[in-house]
């Protein structure tokens, strides 16, 4: 009698395992699903959800209405409840006038999201394949800055881009400037953490071949890349587009950003409540969008780069 093991049909060497089905209660590597996990993931997105639909429900009603009753009550008693648009037809045909607010920040949050993404990416790149002197110092310190908090820096900042130093403070560029500086440390050690994981083979290849620095960087880096520089841009984009300081102080009246006309919408004895509401949602569209649309890269971009030092 031959010694031979019995091997199920489908089972067998260079044969992949049946997948789980949908609904069976495991996940893609095979897991079970937790329970606990499932439950504790709802009632963590009701809680987050919950101030959202409020700043919704408030929005479509009228100042009287809203300080008279609870957002709840509306949706508990929708007939009886004072319903109307006229509080977004203010934020755009009133005073307010935040179309042109929306249009300024995205003139300031599509450069100030692009530039420091760009440098960060060449420093990462040197920091990650490169062999040049005082190499760890130099990603140490840049490190060490995140540290240091923006708000420090305003008053040097005022006087270096005022009328007494560069003179653009009031201007696009100035902001810019400002979000490149602040962006690029954080940019630069997610960046080169992602690119530290990268396959050396591929760079020692590039090089036996001849190819240059900017070769390599330009047609293999940034395209092996894509997941941890579409996250940072996806930060950066809605740091950027609800950063107040840096446009309350270093841009004018004429081209101010959405987020601060929205801080001017509440007067100094609450006039203007009813506009609040319907600016805070008319500022969340583009932030929204973006994320949505690049969210499969936002989870895989920073884990990747938080994985190897």
């Amino acid at each position: 009698m031959s010694d031979q093991t019995m091997v199920a049909p489908g089972t067998g060497p260079g044969v992949e395992a049946p997948k789980p089905r949908r609904g069976s209660g495991l996940m893609a590597d095979g897991r079970r699903r937790s329970p606990v996990a499932i439950i504790t993931m709802v009632l963590l997105a009701l809680l987050w959800t919950v101030p959202t639909l409020g700043l919704l429900v408030t929005s479509f009603r009228t100042r009287e209405d809203a300080a008279a009753t609870g957002w709840w009550d509306a949706l508990l008693h929708p007939i009886e409840s004072s319903w109307t648009f006229a509080n977004y037809e203010g934020v755009f045909t009133g005073t307010a006038d935040m179309g042109s607010g929306f249009v300024n920040s995205i003139l300031v949050a599509i450069p100030a999201t692009v530039i420091p993404i760009m440098f960060a990416a060449f420093a990462a790149y040197a920091f990650a394949f490169m062999d040049f002197r005082f190499k760890d110092l130099f990603f140490i310190a840049i490190v060490a800055v995140m540290v240091v908090p923006i708000q420090v820096a305003f008053s040097p900042l005022l006087d270096i881009l005022g009328p007494r130093g560069l003179g653009i403070s009031g201007e696009y560029i100035a902001v810019w400037l400002l979000h490149t500086g602040f962006g690029m440390p954080l940019a630069i050690y997610v960046l080169r953490n992602y690119m530290a994981t990268l396959p050396k083979t591929v760079i020692e290849s590039a090089k036996i071949d001849g190819a240059s620095h900017y070769q390599t960087f330009w047609r293999l880096i940034v395209p092996m890349s894509v997941p941890a520089l579409a996250a940072f841009a996806i930060l950066q984009f809605i740091w950027v587009w609800n950063d107040l300081l840096i446009a309350k102080l270093f841009l004018s009246q004429d081209n101010t950003t959405v987020i601060v006309q929205l801080q001017q919408l509440l007067g100094t004895q609450g006039q203007g409540q009813e506009l609040l509401t319907a600016g805070a949602f008319v500022s969340m569209v583009l932030p929204m969008l973006v994320f949505f649309t690049m969210q499969r890269f936002f989870v895989r971009g920073l884990t990747a780069g938080a994985v190897k030092g």
